[in-house]
């Protein structure tokens, strides 16, 4: 497995067989700077939505259209990606259901945050739950994307059921936990062999590096891969 951080929250997975892109949010991400939106799309055959949020959706319809790629989200979301922008290849789902999406499963684990969008219509429109999601696959490390959220106790049922091996962690403050509070989920509720942080060094109001992420996780800072945008990473 190749996984790129793309900026943000944003993530692409190569397997032997699936391209995923979990929120493709890249116009208007400053962390995506210097990437090639077609390159980061590049042969996906499957988008993953942790939440609603535009920062997050970002670019799904666009990628969707063109590439013909399966889009799974809440129910909610799915719902509103087809009455409002005309997707059909959905998966929607919920909290604590899994989808079989072939070669790989996406589980809806739970998260604390919030999932709407105001539309350039000035309607606010409620989006579902935000999650994390929970990827097994054949023959490849698990793989946890936590969305944005903050730190819960729950967490430790997560890792009981699924044991992921690699997590996509937030750690940018403001909207999401910050570094200490991530170092602290990852350490007392989670045994990732590698750490991908995320949600930090976009916008300038949230944390720009993960220094404080690194300095919280202590001795376990070995396992934290600090990526660089649009360079891949073996797991």
């Amino acid at each position: 497995m190749k996984i790129t951080w793309l900026g943000h929250a944003a993530f692409r997975l190569e397997t032997s067989k699936a391209t995923i892109l979990i929120d493709p949010f890249f116009n208007g991400n400053p962390g995506f700077e210097g990437n090639d939106m077609k390159e980061a799309a590049k042969g996906v055959t499957h988008v993953l939505l942790t939440h609603g949020h535009g920062d997050h959706v970002g670019d799904t319809v666009q990628i969707a259209k063109e590439s013909g790629a399966v889009v799974l989200a809440n129910a909610d979301l799915a719902t509103w990606l087809g009455s409002h922008h005309g997707l059909d290849k959905l998966e929607p789902g919920n909290t604590g259901g899994t989808i079989s999406l072939g070669g790989f499963s996406a589980t809806f684990t739970n998260a604390l945050h919030s999932s709407a969008q105001i539309t350039t219509d000035g309607v606010s429109h409620s989006l579902g739950n935000a999650n994390g999601l929970m990827l097994h696959f054949e023959d490849e490390p698990s793989v946890l994307h936590m969305g944005d959220t903050d730190i819960f106790s729950d967490m430790a049922l997560i890792n009981e059921l699924h044991r992921p091996e690699i997590g996509l962690v937030p750690i940018g403050d403001r909207f999401t936990m910050g570094g200490a509070v991530a170092a602290l989920a990852c350490r007392r509720f989670f045994s990732f062999g590698k750490v991908i942080p995320c949600h930090y060094g976009s916008f300038p109001i949230i944390d720009q590096t993960a220094d404080t992420f690194l300095e919280a996780m202590e001795e376990d800072a070995k396992s934290v891969v600090v990526a660089k945008s649009g360079e891949a990473v073996a797991a």
